[in-house]
């Protein structure tokens, strides 16, 4: 079973090892691929994402409860100059294909709509494959460019 998980500062090494993988972030190719995540940078990021989250931020591992294993992160925030809130979710590469993109959005979207989202937004890449998980959850393209795809769903 897949839960939404809380992780330590301590344990934000999995969020590093995700951000470095080129074959995880290559969904990312239009904006640089791989992301810098230092472990200097972790307490920061904790204070901002997790400490001190609040409304505006909401972020959780995405843990299969069976395997004990980390899959991917899920996570939104306020985009506070289009006051829509926007969507995360990263799968792990060796996890992908397996159910835990649909899942992992499933339980980001209760989680939103439990915190008093109302509705939740994801900008991606127009090539990025992810389009159809998100289209098959229920979000609808809100507009479409030659670089980008917003979606949009009402929780």
């Amino acid at each position: 079973m897949l839960v939404l998980y809380k992780p330590k500062c301590e344990e934000l090494w999995f969020r590093e090892k995700m951000l470095s993988d080129a074959d995880t972030m290559s969904y990312n190719a239009k904006w640089g691929g791989t992301i810098p995540f230092p472990k200097e940078k972790w307490g920061g990021w904790y204070d901002l994402w997790i400490s001190h989250g609040g409304k505006g931020r909401f972020y959780r591992y995405l843990l299969d409860e069976d395997s004990g294993e980390l899959v991917g992160e899920t996570a939104y925030h306020l985009d506070t100059e289009k006051e829509i809130y926007l969507a995360d979710i990263i799968i792990f590469s060796e996890y992908r294909r397996k159910g835990y993109g649909k899942k992992g959005l499933a339980l980001l979207c209760q989680a939103a709509r439990e915190n008093g989202c109302a509705e939740l937004y994801d900008e991606i890449a127009a090539d990025n494959p992810a389009r159809w998980l998100f289209l098959d959850m229920g979000f609808v393209v809100e507009y479409e460019t030659e670089d980008t795809i917003m979606l949009k769903k009402a929780l």
